[in-house]
């Protein structure tokens, strides 16, 4: 089964990807802080990262920054879903490694076809 690391601070957008993940066979690892991202990650070993920008502790970039410097873990996608929809946003997303930049508000149903698509499920 496909395994998705999902990290957001906002309960109901977790709840929502989650529930469309599942509801698809995938299985998911919801984390509403990114404090501990990293390790869960290193030790889950996900198919797919799914990152919010803006969170409390560490940011969604400065995450993806340390996940790509992790040799055991950089070759796993990331997508980044954020409310900063400027180009320069994207930019800084796209050349910290990020492979899709979503912006919300977001469908779910096309978050579900672009997992679908990337993790080949």
């Amino acid at each position: 089964m496909s395994k998705v690391v999902v990290v957001d601070d906002e309960p109901f957008i977790l709840m929502m990807i989650e529930d469309k993940l599942r509801k698809a066979k995938i299985d998911v690892v919801a984390l509403r802080e990114s404090r501990n991202a990293l390790e869960v990650i290193t030790r889950e070993r996900p198919d797919l990262i799914i990152l919010d920008w803006m969170m409390p502790e560490l940011s969604g970039i400065e995450l993806c920054k340390m996940i790509k410097a992790d040799p055991s873990v950089q070759g796993i996608p990331i997508f980044m879903l954020t409310a900063k929809g400027q180009d320069s946003d994207e930019q800084q997303g796209i050349q910290c490694g990020v492979q899709r930049y979503i912006t919300k508000p977001f469908s779910p149903k096309s978050l579900l076809e672009l997992v679908q698509q990337t993790i080949g499920h």
